[in-house]
């Protein structure tokens, strides 16, 4: 797996943006919670190249056998997002 590209980074940032611009017009008082979960992951994303959901999803389709291996990268940060 590799890190995030800079063109794949740029989609993150913009895609959260629309998100946020979302919560903004139609309130942040007026906007549940779960709204803010991909926000912020999408920024994550952007920032670092790391795109939590499919460390979350690649969790749930691997094999038992590499499942250890998973689970330790993942305490240490460095699976990066996978590009398909």
């Amino acid at each position: 797996m590799q890190r995030a590209s800079t063109e794949m980074k740029v989609w993150f940032a913009v895609f959260s943006v629309i998100i946020w611009l979302g919560i903004y017009l139609t309130g942040f008082s007026n906007v549940h919670w779960l709204l803010y979960v991909p926000a912020v992951a999408l920024i994550f994303a952007a920032v670092t190249g790391i795109c939590p959901s499919q460390l979350l999803v690649f969790g749930f389709f691997r094999s038992k056998k590499t499942q250890n291996i998973f689970i330790s990268s993942i305490l240490s940060f460095h699976i990066p997002c996978l590009i398909t």
